[in-house]
């Protein structure tokens, strides 16, 4: 053992569902001992038994230990926090949004990077060690964006994990910013992005085929935001998927909003989502408090990846969002009615990556030796009640480290 080795002592850990005719009624939990080696959990052995090792202690005291969460879609280079309080005004439509937004941030007297550090420490206090930031990339701004926002997320080094997608706002075609994308991959940007290919770019198939070429090239995944409603927007998850089987991009893909998923038939519906399981490609929502989003509960079933992220906090779209990502998995369980115990516990892998503390029969899955201590201290009895009471969170640890909070 090394000098890193240490115990985070009276962790609760969920061990399964007591079950009441046939479901599951509550979930059962006790308190173990964990021993913490380089950032890895090398042992976990049950609070009765006594410690083998006299490696240093942290008491957990009987906090709830979930896996830390993934907050998979910000803007860092857009968000307000950190500077003065101010309510949207109000446009026409979102290329007027997004002309607002370019001319009001050079005016703000905090710095992107300012902002971008503000925002990571409350998403970091929230819970989440993974960022997925889109930065804007256009003509006017440059690169300037992203490098702000790789300072910023510079100052976390060690504290979090992240990624970086280089993100044409304002349209890939429409500013002619297929170079700048180019550029921004090579200086460190993680994927390309692209949006509404029909409404911003005019060009469904150019759109599409130009950020698949440039993903290809750079070899990167894609995360395309698609607004776009009803059979506009699955025509084009229909291109899509077409263009992510050629290029042998599948598992490579993500969708963020799919807001057409939601106005389409049941039949329709059903359709896409195999299509979408098919060739891997995943689906990121916000959880709208009301319009429309796609049947969440349908594409688990059809084996379609989803995650959820808060999107816009604090900028010049939405004046709300307070970076708590699993306030948002709270919202997604409140949208789609899954109150029972089991629902509860595993909307949680939505915010996780996938990670729960117990499968579906009841089995603990997580933690487990070998894994990574990344995980949130949580006052709460178990996962089902901290994603429906939105549980407070006394402490974060990313890879065996404390970086919000203490125990």
């Amino acid at each position: 053992m090394k000098d890193s080795a240490y115990w985070i002592t009276n962790a609760r850990l969920e061990t399964g569902y007591q079950y009441e005719n046939g479901a599951a009624a509550a979930t059962r939990a006790a308190n173990f001992h964990l021993l913490i080696e380089n950032g890895t959990i090398m042992s976990i052995v049950p609070a009765k038994d006594p410690l083998q090792s006299d490696f240093p202690k942290k008491d957990a005291k009987n906090l709830l230990v979930l896996p830390s969460f993934i907050e998979k879609h910000c803007h860092l280079d857009k968000t307000l926090v950190g500077d003065s309080w101010r309510a949207c005004r109000p446009v026409a439509n979102r290329i007027e949004r997004c002309n607002l937004e370019k001319d009001l941030l050079p005016t703000l007297s905090t710095t992107t990077k300012e902002r971008a550090e503000a925002l990571l420490n409350i998403l970091q206090k929230a819970g989440s060690t993974h960022v997925r930031t889109h930065v804007d990339i256009y003509p006017e701004a440059g690169l300037k964006n992203l490098r702000s926002v790789q300072e910023a997320l510079a100052t976390y080094e060690g504290r979090l994990s992240h990624e970086i997608v280089a993100f044409p706002q304002h349209g890939l075609l429409r500013t002619k910013s297929k170079d700048l994308v180019r550029e921004a991959l090579r200086e460190g940007a993680n994927l390309v992005g692209g949006v509404d290919p029909a409404i911003i770019d005019g060009d469904i198939e150019a759109s599409l085929q130009q950020m698949m070429d440039i993903a290809v090239e750079a070899n990167v995944d894609i995360d395309l935001h698609l607004h776009d409603p009803g059979h506009l927007g699955i025509f084009t998850i229909r291109r899509l998927a077409a263009l992510t089987q050629e290029a042998g991009w599948q598992g490579r893909v993500a969708v963020s909003h799919a807001y057409g998923l939601g106005e389409v038939s049941l039949t329709e519906a059903l359709d896409v989502a195999d299509m979408l399981a098919e060739v891997g490609i995943s689906i990121i929502t916000s959880v709208p408090i009301d319009g429309p989003m796609p049947n969440i509960e349908l594409l688990r079933k059809k084996g379609v990846n989803v995650a959820v992220g808060c999107d816009n906090i604090f900028d010049s779209w939405s004046p709300f969002g307070n970076g708590d990502i699993l306030e948002r998995a709270s919202r997604l369980a409140e949208r789609f009615n899954w109150v029972d115990e089991r629902s509860l516990a595993q909307t949680l892998g939505f915010i996780t990556g996938g990670k729960t503390p117990l499968d579906k029969e009841g089995k603990r899955i997580w933690p487990a030796i070998g894994d990574e201590a990344s995980m949130v201290f949580v006052e709460a009895s178990c996962s089902a009640e901290a994603v429906a009471r939105r549980s407070k969170r006394q402490a974060v640890m990313y890879k065996g480290k404390i970086v919000s909070g203490e125990l």
